[in-house]
């Protein structure tokens, strides 16, 4: 109960006091249990509470609010799926990709109608989305994405030519960009938060220091927690990037650990020299994507660029000081002007990635469990959504929601150690491979 959480992200640090919920002591009876306090767990609960005033539902947070890659993300409320729409009609068709789509488009629509509903304080500016291309190679990718989406009627999306992205972007990098209106950024931390206190104000209870030890199914599932038990008629398995702890739905993700450094805040002659005067957020077309954007007092973010991959079960790989080294390097690479900047926190955390990259929806054994995981690193907006989603599954409801495509879906499993190392590795390096290929000109 005495650990440090502010050092595990900017957003942890800076956010101020906080009192955790107490855990389960004795035993708790409940209609439905949510194993996991994130983005998709609270929102699971804040539904399910919603459609049906009289459950009784129990969220089970194995540390705290905000501990997991709820509280350690870039805060960007997004409408790309998996790794890109290119990738997804590859691997799925272009259907799905469309359908992919436009769930992504009601999830970021989602969280905003969340925020100015019920006035959550999580920082949130709805900015905008710009998704730079820096070599040619990329310039290519981005427009078959676009010419995608467009020629199956998605509208709100257009391409910027290098001097319309630069008036957008000083970056001497830019060639052109994705422009997309529809983006939000967010404090994750405050957010998160503010969720815990939308699903408590609708009677959620919510329990935190309550890791789930063992799970028995029988006429109703017996979860045990260090300091008591919970019965529940049905259980959502809200772990996403912490899926491959439990047993059942082990081998269905990966978790893929994702860094970040953050500046003091830009002085305004440091503002000027950058542009982005809309402040939208930013990622590139690389496979290891950059992500960038400014904080409400005009600190730059930065993640991404590589990403650290964990064997077995462990899940300490939040710091890579390489990849670290290499964000402050390619943000003066990019913005030249912000040469001498100080950089002052470093983080890192999962992100669940499933091996066909796209998430997944689904049931354990029978209708009474499920499960949601697999948002390779664009699931703020994502999980909210799949939250409402669960809660059309629980409540056994046949929704638009719960006739999507990766609901039910059967993703490629992850194989056991050490064989799982061995294929994120070489999934990793071929990743690599296709960046620098593509950067080869610039780099020269």
């Amino acid at each position: 109960m005495s650990a440090d959480y502010t050092q595990l992200s900017y957003w942890l640090h800076t956010y101020g006091p906080y009192t955790p919920n107490p855990p389960v002591e004795g035993h708790v009876t409940a209609d439905v249990a949510i194993i996991g306090g994130g983005y998709t767990g609270l929102s699971t609960a804040y539904f399910l509470r919603k459609a049906e005033p009289a459950l009784r539902v129990v969220v089970l947070e194995g540390e705290i609010i905000g501990y997991g890659a709820s509280g350690r993300n870039g805060g960007f409320a997004m409408t790309l799926f998996g790794l890109s729409p290119g990738v997804t009609a590859l691997l799925f068709g272009r259907q799905r990709t469309l359908e992919a789509h436009r769930y992504c488009e009601r999830a970021v629509d989602l969280v905003r109608e969340l925020v100015r509903e019920h006035h959550l304080q999580s920082d949130f500016e709805y900015t905008g989305f710009l998704r730079l291309a820096t070599v040619p190679g990329h310039v290519r990718r981005i427009q078959h994405d676009l010419e995608l989406l467009t020629g199956m009627g998605v509208t709100g999306i257009e391409w910027l030519d290098r001097d319309k992205a630069r008036s957008e972007v000083n970056s001497p990098l830019v060639l052109g960009a994705w422009s997309e209106a529809r983006c939000g950024l967010l404090h994750p931390v405050k957010h998160v938060r503010e969720l815990k206190r939308l699903a408590q104000e609708v009677g959620a209870e919510i329990y935190e220091h309550a890791p789930v030890t063992a799970i028995h199914r029988g006429a109703r599932f017996t979860l045990t927690t260090p300091q008591g038990t919970v019965t529940a008629n049905k259980i959502v398995f809200a772990t996403n990037a912490y899926s491959h702890l439990i047993p059942a739905i082990r081998s269905k993700q990966a978790p893929a650990f994702t860094h970040m450094v953050i500046t003091e805040p830009l002085t305004a002659e440091q503002r000027a020299s950058i542009g982005w005067q809309r402040r939208q957020g930013v990622e590139d077309a690389r496979n290891l994507v950059h992500y960038l954007r400014l904080t409400a007092d005009n600190r730059l973010a930065i993640g991404g660029a590589d990403v650290t991959v964990a064997y077995g079960r462990d899940m300490n790989r939040d710091r890579n000081e390489r990849i670290f080294r290499q964000l402050e390097k390619d943000t003066v690479a990019l913005f030249p002007g912000l040469q001498g900047v100080r950089f002052v926190f470093r983080w890192g955390g999962p992100v669940s990635v499933t091996m066909d990259m796209a998430p997944a929806i689904g049931m354990v054994g029978d209708p009474r469990a499920w499960y949601s995981l697999g948002c390779i690193g664009h699931g703020v907006a994502l999980a909210h959504l799949n939250g409402q989603t669960l809660a059309d599954l629980v409540l056994e409801r046949q929704t638009d929601l719960t006739a999507v495509w990766f609901v039910n879906r059967k993703p490629v499993p992850w194989p056991p150690e050490p064989l799982r190392w061995v294929i994120s590795q070489a999934l990793l390096g071929y990743l690599h491979a296709e960046d620098w290929w593509y950067e080869r000109g610039r780099r020269a």
